[in-house]
């Protein structure tokens, strides 16, 4: 499976956000590769409403309904049609209360999450949550041009897959995800799948990558 994080790309907002995921609906309906789009959540309705297809949020947060200005509750990224959320992003971090809690919250009210983890030792921790994922993906190597963590870290990525399988949660790898020898080296280390962002946001042709990407998933 493939998630393709929108971040706050203005290539990927607003109506290119709705387009961008009318892209990747016919990507999967073309590879029967499994393709999530993770949006912002002021786009999650326009584009559920706009293509009827499986999108994520990139965030919320435990807190109850009611009297909390501006933050992002899992009721409302559930109402407005997300079906999965992001947790513990490098780049939106959360302590650890605060990461049990929303994790907590969202499992009660049947939104799937995937927590990130920057590190092995981060991941140890963050699967005795027991999310619907886990994400593998280095700070450092996010948006990298030059190499990625399948091609940096790959004996990493196997521990962290031991770890994932131990607990019985699927592992995700992200991190300068840009090609399809960065798919298949995270799936032979044991991944079930793979987080891309900017490779594919800022390509001149966002269709092309995403295919080329899926077909690192063919056997």
């Amino acid at each position: 499976m493939l998630f393709i994080n929108f971040k706050t790309y203005p290539e990927a907002t607003g109506v290119k956000a709705v387009e961008l995921v009318r892209v990747i609906s016919l990507a999967q309906a073309k590879t029967g590769v499994p393709i999530f789009p993770v949006v912002q959540s002021v786009d999650i309705r326009s584009c559920m409403i706009a293509t009827n297809y499986e999108v994520w949020a990139q965030h919320v947060d435990g807190e109850e309904q009611g009297k909390h200005n501006g933050w992002i509750t899992p009721e409302a990224a559930g109402e407005a049609g997300a079906s999965g959320t992001f947790l513990n992003h490098s780049e939106h971090k959360l302590k650890d209360d605060e990461l049990k809690k929303a994790n907590e919250r969202c499992k009660g009210l049947g939104l799937k999450t995937m927590i990130f983890a920057s590190d092995v030792e981060e991941l140890k921790k963050v699967v005795g949550l027991k999310p619907d994922f886990v994400a593998y993906e280095p700070p450092e190597l996010i948006a990298s041009k030059d190499t990625s963590v399948a091609k940096a870290e790959p004996g990493v990525i196997g521990k962290a897959a031991e770890i994932a399988k131990g607990a019985g949660v699927p592992l995700i790898v992200g991190a300068g995800v840009k090609d399809i020898g960065d798919v298949k080296g995270s799936l032979k280390e044991g991944s079930t799948g793979v987080a891309a962002s900017s490779a594919v946001i800022l390509a001149k042709d966002p269709k092309k990558v995403i295919l080329e990407l899926a077909k690192g998933f063919q056997k």
